[in-house]
């Protein structure tokens, strides 16, 4: 009777290489008597102490062997655990009669591959059936692969051979077979089918290939190549079979554009600078270029730059330039400004900054209504930076006010008190953001777009209202704000806009001109169909589209049969009413990654359906007809393309060429043509387009009045420019547009791109026009006589520029364009080289330029408004905030307007003031925050009355966000005014938020201002926005309509009044608010508006019932319409 007992646990191998071997063999060589001669049984388990059952491993153990576990039997991506064994062996080893064994089978094959170490086995039979046998069961020996077929191949083939060229396994009974479609679902004829950059084959003329002989293995990757798409990478799958299918569809190739450029900096000597560029595009950029002032900077070849221990011969400009498999495109520059350690960061002393005086606050010292309040420059500074390496600083530092002083100024009766920045320095910026906000209308009648979709980077992220008005919040780090305004009701075109925003923040107001789609046509599908776009009576079409039998399809590339409803759309560049509908903004990016503009000739928009089902079709071998007699200019004829828009960037992408040949219409007549084909895929709009070279920039400032002051330029203005060719004066001349550029007004104005000649001055010509929250502002006149100062251009510039007002020959049309010939500055005429034209690479010089280098002027129209904070603030710049407890917005970012409607019983317009000051918070009682002098407006329908809006400063929390101040607000009727009541809602609010102000003095109102929003039902409107010119121009609309949702231009003297005063029956003798005073000079000094007076604009000098109103109010000051002038 044997008994038996376990061995120790051995572990002689590890399970790299081809796997974990634990043979008897090894063990005994290494162990020698440890184990017995015949074990009878064996165990494993992980080095984990894990048996080797649980494993879920696929292993091999026999105890006369030993045991083994193979990596290449394990599952994808796994190898072998790490195993010891032990053996189950007789406790006495003496002498025993043992079995009988039978014969060795053959040796197994060798499993090692090429070049590779495998075991061969044998096994043999115990004959006995009673008595043990002793000795191994099975034997194990190594062996080695084949010779590979080349010494230096390590391609290793699962499935058939390696092929001579050592890149592929070869089968040769198996065939790929495929189908290649491009983007849209056209079957694409020519891609290149790519095995490890080796071609293989094309595709033929039905997009179908076949490849014999490539292994079916799951490991064969195929690339598809075809110009104007993206690669697309396919597996051969795995199969059995001996012919494999695949389907491929590609998809257009993306160009590569910026999405986030390198910010400027400021840094101190010794600091780190880092400049990032994140550009996207399919396939991605391969390589990267930094540009330091336009010079290469070498072994720079990543999307960072770090620059360490920065020195003054570092600062300048830096911008990056990536390149790739489809194509390059250039940041825009960067500015890094370096600082010397001991420098201060930012000049302490403040610029000099004038703020207009209310009329009773004359200063004898400057003889004039101004006063020197001082500003900080708006520029970044370097503070308190940690040494981390960012593309976008964690905070973000700005020269600000760091010492502010009061000042009481003596006025008529009274002193006024306001504050005088003293000193500057760096400190974390006003967190600040940008809002783009408009109305998107039909350029032709003016309809709203009525709950369409606005789509950004093809996500919706807004919609139109009732009346076609939108506001959209630009997401943090927005280089190119590019929207799509979709119509659910298919009135009008897709319309892709790059909306200009304001960087330091602020809301920006667009107005959205679309264009109103064609009624659709019925187009036979087997048919040839010709299209004629042109939208001139009594001219020749531009364009003609010709479509070929056939030529329809459906979104998976199947032919369609059957009527096609088609609507194409055409932008005629004739008609220059259209120009504001042009969609993007006509650039695209060339070969060396330069954003260049385009000239167009023309736009379509396409739109093809089945009739019946209602389901869009595209269109292949379209062509495309321009007729070359409306290409004016010659030298375009042979650089014509056909474009298309990519509504993701706002982008044009080549589609082709076009090329010069001659046709015959009818049977004499014979034209020629601009021909170019074409496909109508996923994209819809298409521009027939020249790039142009010959690029200027037009410098434009815009003002709050017409004084033109340095301190009253207002930022925020969209200022557009048309530009018009050919020459002006040829017989044939149409007056086309080619292109429509918009910018915003900065503090240094705006520089406008335009097309130039520096041959004739008239080869180019364009109109220039500004807009402000939907408020047109005025060019300054050209007749009855030119005057070059007013103008902002010197003479003999001025001339060549023949600068011309819209109403210059006809008083009766409106003021607010101006049209200029673009003459490319001389560069050997002295006048000629300070603006306002400048050449195109001097786009920097015309950003910087100095107030007194030449420009062109804009001005808004003077409303009945005057504004006057103590602690200075210009609205259009949210930046200029200052951190004071007398601060009229207490909170950047959270602007809170507050309106209260004043009822007028007087056939005379009446001055009302409020006058705001601290009521009870310990900070700010009875100091003055700010002054609001508003006049009233004449009801429409009854003389002997009007009504005001009038602004005061909110009720609420400070600065500091501690607590809450009640302004005291004084209501003040100008003139012999008495209080007839108060709003009986308003008044138990009043008297049940105590305190309660004192109020015996009826003529006028007094009251703590209520913390609570409360509606027209008190005669209080309050509303609160990201900008500040938002919320005033929100809460002045249902004030003039006396409601708290509603909205209106036209004032609405008898709903929603808090307040009404009866005025005596005189007129008014003394100084007005708002007439002109002489100063001590003898000069006539016109009436000031600081802040937004859009709406006594759009409201009193609008059109339709406002010009109505209008006129009425100014019969009653002049018969003639004209400004009265009164003097005491």
């Amino acid at each position: 009777m044997y008994t038996y007992e376990w061995t120790t646990w051995f572990n002689v191998d590890h399970p790299g290489g081809r796997g974990d071997y634990e043979q008897l063999e090894a063990i005994r060589f290494y162990y020698r008597a440890r184990v017995c001669d015949t074990p009878r049984a064996l165990e494993a388990r992980t080095t984990d102490w894990i048996p080797a059952r649980d494993t879920g491993e696929k292993v091999h153990a026999d105890p006369t062997v030993g045991f083994w576990c193979l990596n290449e039997e394990q599952g994808p991506g796994r190898n072998c655990s790490n195993y010891a064994v032990r053996f189950l062996c007789p406790k006495d080893n003496s002498v025993t009669i043992q079995g009988t064994w039978g014969p060795w089978s053959d040796w197994s094959p060798c499993p090692a591959l090429c070049g590779q170490v495998g075991v061969q086995v044998r096994s043999r039979t115990c004959q006995s059936h009673s008595l043990p046998c002793s000795g191994p069961k099975v034997e194990g020996k190594a062996c080695t692969g084949p010779e590979c077929p080349k010494s230096d191949c390590s391609l290793q083939c699962v499935m058939g051979r390696v092929n001579a060229e050592c890149d592929a396994c070869m089968c040769q009974e198996h065939t790929v077979l495929g189908s290649v479609r491009s983007a849209g679902g056209l079957k694409a004829v020519g891609a290149a089918i790519l095995h490890s950059d080796k071609l293989l084959t094309l595709t033929d003329h039905n997009g179908h290939f076949r490849i014999p002989g490539l292994c079916p293995d799951g490991n064969t990757t195929l690339t598809v190549s075809l110009q104007g798409h993206a690669p697309h990478n396919v597996l051969v799958p795995h199969s059995t079979e001996h012919t494999s299918v695949i389907s491929v569809q590609l998809k257009r190739a993306e160009k590569l554009h910026v999405l986030n450029n390198p910010e400027t900096k400021a840094r101190r000597e010794g600091q780190i600078a880092a400049f990032c560029c994140k550009v996207a595009g399919t396939p991605k950029p391969d390589e990267y270029q930094w540009f330091h002032n336009n010079t290469l900077l070498e072994q720079q070849s990543d999307s960072t730059l770090v620059l360490k221990d920065v020195r003054p011969e570092h600062a300048g400009e830096y911008y990056c330039r990536a390149s790739g498999p489809s194509g390059a495109i250039k940041t825009k520059p960067a500015t890094l400004t370096v600082i010397g350690k001991h420098e201060p960061s930012c000049n302490p002393k403040p610029e000099s900054h004038l703020i207009r005086l209310p009329h009773d606050c004359y200063q004898n010292s400057t003889n004039s209504f101004y006063y020197d309040v001082g500003k900080c420059p708006t520029a970044t500074c370097a503070g308190q930076l940690d040494s981390g390496i960012r593309c976008k600083d964690s905070i973000a530092y700005c020269c600000g006010v760091t010492k502010m002083e009061e000042r009481q100024l003596t006025c008529q009766g009274y002193q006024l008190p306001t504050m005088v920045v003293m000193e500057c320095g760096c400190q974390k910026c006003v967190d600040t953001k940008a809002i783009v906000r408009g109305r998107a209308i039909a350029a032709d009648t003016g309809e709203p777009m009525r709950f369409g979709h606005i789509f950004l980077n093809g996500v919706r992220v807004s919609r139109t209202g009732y009346k076609g008005t939108f506001s959209i919040q630009v997401p943090p780090d927005t280089e190119r704000l590019v929207l799509t305004f979709v119509d659910n009701m298919q009135k009008f075109v897709n319309t892709t806009k790059v909306l200009p925003f304001n960087t330091r923040g602020g809301a920006v107001y667009h107005e959205i001109k679309l264009l109103r789609k064609k009624p659709p046509v019925t187009l036979s599908s087997t048919e040839n169909n010709t299209l004629q776009l042109g939208e001139i009576e009594g001219q020749d079409p531009m364009v003609q589209i010709e479509i070929p039998p056939h030529s329809f399809y459906k979104q998976n590339g199947e032919v369609f049969v059957g009527d096609v409803q088609a609507s194409v759309t055409f932008l005629d560049p004739r008609d220059v009413s259209t120009a504001a509908t042009a969609q993007s903004d006509l650039s695209f990016v060339g070969n060396e990654g330069d954003t260049l503009p385009l000239r167009t000739y023309g736009m379509f928009s396409v739109d093809f359906s089945g009739e019946e089902t209602g389901e869009p079709l595209n269109a292949g071998e379209v062509k495309v007809f321009l007729d070359s007699a409306q290409v004016k200019m010659p030298e375009h004829l042979d650089i014509m393309k056909l474009w298309s828009l990519n509504p993701d960037t706002g982008l044009w992408e080549e589609e082709g060429s076009l090329q010069m040949e001659r046709k015959r219409r009818g049977k004499r007549e014979e034209r020629t043509f601009l021909i170019g084909n074409m496909e109508i895929r996923e994209r819809r709009l298409f521009n027939l387009d020249v790039p142009e070279n010959r690029r200027c920039y037009v410098k434009v400032r815009a003002f709050r009045s017409e004084r033109f002051m340095p301190s009253e330029q207002v930022e925020g203005v969209v200022v557009s420019l048309i530009n018009m060719e050919p020459t002006p004066g040829y017989s044939s001349n149409p007056r086309a547009w080619g292109r429509f550029d918009s910018v915003i007004t900065g503090p240094n104005g705006a520089c406008l791109p335009a097309f130039c000649d520096d041959q004739k001055a008239d080869a180019y010509s364009a109109y220039v026009m500004a807009n402000l929250g939907g408020e047109e502002l005025e060019a300054v006149p050209s007749a009855p006589k030119l005057n070059p100062n007013l103008v902002g251009v010197p003479q003999p510039y001025l001339g060549k520029l023949n600068y011309r007002r819209t109403d210059h020959d006809d008083p009766r049309v409106k003021k607010t364009a101006f049209s200029i010939n673009v003459a490319k500055p001389s560069p050997n005429t002295a006048e000629e080289g300070n603006g306002p034209v400048y050449p195109f690479e001097n786009l920097k010089e015309c950003e910087e330029a100095p107030f007194s280098a030449a420009h062109f002027r804009f001005s808004r129209v003077e409303g009945d408004r005057y504004d006057y904070n103590t602690v200075p603030f210009n609205e259009d710049d949210p930046m200029s905030w200052t951190e004071d407890y007398l601060s009229w917005w207490p909170k950047p970012m959270e602007y809170r307007a507050c309106y209260i409607k004043v009822k007028i019983n007087s056939p005379h317009e009446i001055n009302v003031r409020s006058r705001n000051m601290g009521g009870t918070h310990p900070k700010t009682v009875g100091q003055l925050y700010g002054l609001r002098d508003t006049r009233s407006i004449r009801d429409m329908d009854q003389t002997t009355m009007s009504a005001v809006c009038l602004e005061f400063k909110c009720s609420g929390m400070l600065y500091d966000q501690d607590r809450v101040d009640r302004t005291l607000v004084k209501v003040i009727p100008q003139g012999s005014c008495k209080r007839d009541s108060v709003n009986a809602m308003l008044q138990e609010y009043l008297v049940n938020h105590l305190p309660l102000a004192v109020n015996n003095d009826t003529n006028e109102f007094t009251m703590l201002a209520p913390l609570d929003p409360l509606g027209h039902n008190y005669g209080i409107y309050t509303v609160t926005d990201q900008d500040p010119r938002t919320a005033k121009e929100i809460a002045l609309g249902r004030c003039f309509d006396g409601t708290s949702d509603g909205t209106s231009r036209v004032m609405k003297s008898n709903e929603g009044v808090a307040l009404t005063f009866t005025c005596a029956d005189h007129e008014v003798t003394r100084q007005s608010v708002f007439q002109a005073l002489p100063n001590a000079q003898g000069q006539s000094v016109t009436s000031v508006v600081r802040g937004d007076s859009r709406q006594n604009r759009r409201r009193q000098r609008g059109g339709g019932a406002n010009a109505l109103r209008s006129s009425r109010r100014r019969s009653t000051r002049n018969p003639l319409g004209g400004r009265t002038q009164i003097t005491n």
